[in-house]
């Protein structure tokens, strides 16, 4: 399918402008700053969906959460979600309009998560970061308004790494959880370009780009043994088998599209149940960019329809 028109409109007026499509040139400050200003720094608040309240908090281990409650009663489900931005750039600031989103269309509970960064902070930190969050949100859930049986984990990009990481760590430790919501995930950090062909395919022009893969997973992997680290490549997690329902969504013009359908059918041999949508014409970070792409509103409202149902 061609790429979708208004995306590709908006690629065209960036390579006309002149603004670089890749990050790797600054340093990681630059970079988040930038994403900033082309996120949280542009947005407009009439297009945020609306949501019954907006509250800030500080874990136990002191970890900055964003609660976003929904017009329903409840106990309602919750999600805890993890921001994407290659481990290094992204907020909770960024990822604003993801939560509220979620929130209103899912209608649950959600906590959005400010781990930390690398390369200040390397592998593993914003991975425990999560799942301390995750661990703390179970242990508040009544406080939150939310329903114990019905925690589920969430995030795009980086964010459905660390989503896909926290969910195999408590399948071992707990809490237990209902679902997973892996937004183009990506889930392995092995440097063989060969194993998933839309990294070239896909890997000039559209958004995020092979040489952006390359910049963020230097920085977030200190050490080369992490790349087969199965917390960092979830991918190659020896056992997969009893973990929460997933709904993976993936774009076709995607440079992660095939490691996220790779995880998806993972899961799926391994009996897990699995929702895997691929969204034609789309690119990466399609769940943001509703506002000025028809294509991409419906695909994230697909895709939060269908962890509404995972949720019941």
């Amino acid at each position: 399918m061609p790429l979708d028109p208004p995306t590709a409109a908006v690629l065209q007026l960036l390579a006309d402008s002149g603004t670089p499509m890749s990050m790797v040139s600054g340093t990681p400050q630059q970079a988040r700053e930038g994403f900033h200003t082309m996120t949280a720094g542009i947005r407009d608040p009439a297009t945020l969906a609306q949501v019954r309240a907006v509250e800030d908090a500080i874990t136990t281990d002191g970890i900055q959460v964003r609660i976003y409650r929904p017009e329903a009663d409840g106990p309602v489900p919750t999600v805890v979600f993890f921001h994407g931005g290659g481990f290094v750039i992204g907020s909770i600031e960024t990822h604003d309009d993801h939560g509220r989103l979620i929130c209103a269309e899912v209608e649950a509970v959600v906590v959005s998560v400010e781990y930390r960064l690398a390369p200040e902070h390397p592998f593993p930190a914003g991975f425990e970061d999560c799942l301390s969050a995750t661990r703390w949100v179970a242990d508040n859930i009544a406080r939150l308004g939310g329903d114990a049986d019905r925690i589920a984990v969430g995030g795009d990009s980086a964010g459905g790494n660390l989503a896909a990481a926290v969910a195999l760590a408590c399948k071992e430790d707990g809490p237990r959880l209902a679902a997973q919501l892996l937004l183009y995930p990506g889930v392995d950090f092995r440097e063989d370009e060969d194993l998933h062909p839309s990294r070239i395919e896909n890997g000039e022009g559209l958004f995020l780009t092979a040489e952006d893969m390359r910049w963020f997973g230097d920085h977030y992997l200190s050490d080369a043994a992490h790349r087969q680290d199965p917390r960092a490549s979830v991918l190659l997690a020896p056992d997969l088998a009893g973990l929460p329902p997933a709904v993976v969504g993936t774009g076709e013009y995607d440079p992660l599209r095939d490691e996220g359908e790779a995880y998806a059918k993972a899961m799926e041999h391994a009996g897990v149940r699995v929702v895997l949508r691929r969204y034609d014409g789309l690119i990466h970070g399609f769940f943001g960019m509703g506002t000025w792409s028809p294509a991409s509103a419906a695909a994230a409202k697909d895709l939060c329809e269908e962890l509404r149902a995972l949720l019941g």
